[in-house]
């Protein structure tokens, strides 16, 4: 099987098709292995979370007052190689013959980030670690979610973003949860045996997986649609009169909306991921065990996505009122966290009972918000053909997405923790609070349905 891969990828055709051809170009199994990708993507970065604090004190010898400073860091460590990394990978997918190079890649670079953390006795390893990790993600979400695109085509693609929604809530809630059981458990080198695990089955899954494109002489032979092109023409005059597609993408009202919604809550979520841990520990005097189960309440709602995946394909307004309810609702929610202050049953359940709430508002948020670059740039081509070129734009137009997303990373755990630890607990939650309200209006005002909407409401504005 692997030397008909190689012949595969390499584009030097083959005479008899790979075995289980149907099966492993088909929508439901590329679109598993790249929910997987994402599963596996978010896994080892929440993995980390619960096991940091202790790892920070017990391996390196940090002291206590350094832990939550470094934990915010070494999180934004991880925003700041996504951020970099996310536009490259876009324009090289765009480009690149075959998106399954890079893919693979990607996980390469994720295997070698979890060694480093494994032998990581000193901060070193950890810093080179993180940053390998954000790269690693950056080829995740742009080119994993363009080969989706590419697969399904715009018709299915909310509802399969859905799907990716689930893969990134079970990897948010099972990453922390079995990240502090297992190191409670079995120690340090337990939690990257299951890493390297779990990266094994990435790798098999990828592997297996054959892109569309690359199978296209068999799969028209037997009547099967082989590829769902993201550009409209190749016009190389066109070319030297068209505006670059950076420029296209950040003029947009549209694009720079969903990039902004993607920036705050990747800044909401990151600032739970760098606070929530200590603060369990020090106002409930919870382990590593109840700092990886907190997540869950904020995790579980997500099983949601795929529904709000459907409604998104079925009715393209539903986006922005689903987006902009979202943050709105977001509001009250976060500004209650100030309520939880002791140690009690009560303000346990209080804090488990917002975490859910929170859980239903992301969900609404994150499907309408990351589908948007694919409706944008597919609305763009089919107005204006060649608009973004041979290639398309749909990896990159995610790379620019990502870079908001790779922000909120940066940003969000010194922006919760120093917040925190200045102000206390309640005024960050009013501060976050205070920036989902403030981006629900954009997200009602500019999220629409289609190209011509947006050409409108210019118009309307002018």
């Amino acid at each position: 099987m692997v030397r008909d891969l190689c012949g595969l990828f390499s584009n030097q055709g083959q005479q008899q098709p790979p075995k289980f051809l149907k099966w492993r170009t088909s929508d439901a199994f590329i679109s598993f292995v790249v929910c997987f990708a994402v599963f596996t993507d978010v896994f080892m970065y929440g993995l980390i979370v619960p096991v940091a604090p202790t790892a920070l004190r017990d391996r390196i010898g940090m002291s206590d007052a350094d832990v939550q400073s470094w934990q915010s860091i070494l999180l934004s460590l991880y925003g700041v190689a996504l951020l970099a990394a996310s536009p490259v990978c876009g324009w090289l997918a765009d480009r690149f013959q075959s998106r399954w190079w890079p893919f693979v890649g990607g996980l390469v670079l994720l295997a070698a980030a979890t060694a480093l953390l494994c032998v990581g006795t000193n901060l070193a390893l950890w810093v080179a670690g993180r940053i390998l990790q954000g790269a690693s993600a950056a080829v995740v979400w742009t080119v994993g979610i363009a080969l989706l695109v590419d697969t399904v085509g715009k018709d299915k693609v909310g509802q399969v973003l859905g799907y990716l929604g689930m893969a990134m809530t079970i990897g948010t809630m099972t990453g922390p949860l079995l990240g502090g059981i297992v190191y409670g458990a079995g120690g340090y080198y337990a939690v990257f045996g299951m890493s390297f695990g779990v990266i094994a089955l990435d790798v098999v899954f990828r592997l297996v997986m054959i892109e569309r494109k690359h199978a296209v002489k068999w799969l028209q032979a037997e009547g099967v649609p082989s590829v769902v092109s993201s550009s409209t023409s190749t016009d190389d005059g066109a070319s030297k009169k068209r505006p670059s597609t950076l420029y296209t993408l950040i003029t947009s009202s549209r694009m720079m909306t969903s990039s902004w919604a993607y920036f705050i809550l990747s800044l909401i979520l990151t600032s739970f991921d760098s606070v929530l841990p200590l603060f369990v520990e020090q106002t409930f005097g919870w382990g590593q065990t109840g700092q990886g189960l907190i997540f869950i309440p904020l995790s579980i709602p997500q099983i949601l996505d795929p529904l709000v995946g459907y409604i998104i394909d079925h009715h393209d307004q539903s986006r922005r009122w689903m987006a902009a309810g979202g943050f709105f609702a977001a509001v009250p929610i976060l500004a209650c966290l100030r309520f939880v202050t002791e140690d009690t049953i009560a303000h346990k359940v209080l804090l488990c009972a917002l975490l859910v709430l929170l859980g239903v508002c992301v969900c609404l948020i994150m499907s309408p918000v990351l589908v948007e670059a694919t409706y944008y740039v597919q609305d763009r081509e089919a107005e204006t053909p060649d608009i973004f070129g041979p290639g398309g734009a749909i990896a990159f137009a995610y790379g620019v997405t990502n870079m908001a997303y790779a922000l909120g990373t940066i940003i969000g755990p010194f922006f919760a923790g120093f917040i925190k630890d200045g102000a206390g607990w309640g005024t960050m939650g009013w501060a976050l609070a205070l920036m989902a309200g403030v981006t629900g209006i954009p997200s009602l005002l500019f999220l629409r349905g289609s190209a011509k909407d947006e050409s409108d409401a210019k118009v309307e504005s002018s």
